[in-house]
């Protein structure tokens, strides 16, 4: 009997064509649901190739999450370190925010959509993009740029402006490019950032 797998011929470039499918799978099933095989088929390549570049699913999904992760800390360090008022810095990193979501909606929509199965709910990391922002607002507080506050609420709250309506879009509530928005979001965030 011969399997799917050995009519395949070797995909060239398998990687990322599996690594789109499993995208489009784990936000339409969920991680749990889709199947190393069901990602194969939809990549059009054998199982055995997912088995090349990953050790099953979950390796791929992490690995997809982190991606996305790790470079919204870097976005978000980039954003406040370089020079300018406290508003131009929140536009930089905002900008920075819906230029990532825009570029690759579906990979934005798998990192917002798995924030709770990902991120460990028991630890912190100093280069998660929270505690980033946490750090961040942190030294401005202490600068005297801003009111004093509670870091972590400030950083909930102005998180939340984009990530919200980054959910909304994804249930088809905000049609258009996500950048199209950096000037609500932008001046909303200055109001959570200015309160006393």
């Amino acid at each position: 009997m011969v399997t799917t797998d050995q009519k395949r011929p070797r995909a060239r470039n398998a990687r990322p064509k599996i690594e789109r499918a499993a995208l489009k799978l784990f936000i339409s099933e969920g991680v749990d649901a889709a199947t190393t095989r069901e990602i194969a088929d939809v990549a059009g390549v054998s199982e055995g190739a997912l088995y090349r570049h990953y050790k099953g699913k979950d390796e791929l999904a992490l690995a997809l999450f982190m991606e996305t992760h790790n470079r919204l800390a870097e976005m978000m360090q980039d954003a406040f370190s370089q020079p300018g008022t406290i508003e131009e810095r929140v536009r930089r990193a905002v900008t920075a925010y819906c230029q990532l979501a825009d570029e690759d909606w579906l990979l934005f929509s798998f990192h917002l959509v798995s924030l709770n199965k990902f991120v460990p709910h028991d630890t912190r990391r100093d280069d998660d993009p929270v505690s980033v922002v946490e750090k961040l607002l942190t030294a401005l507080m202490d600068a005297g740029e801003i009111p004093r506050g509670d870091p972590a609420l400030i950083a909930a709250m102005s998180l939340g402006v984009v990530m919200q309506a980054g959910l909304n879009k994804i249930y088809n509530r905000l049609p258009g490019p996500f950048s199209q928005h950096v000037d609500a979001f932008t001046r909303t965030i200055m109001a959570i950032l200015q309160q006393k």
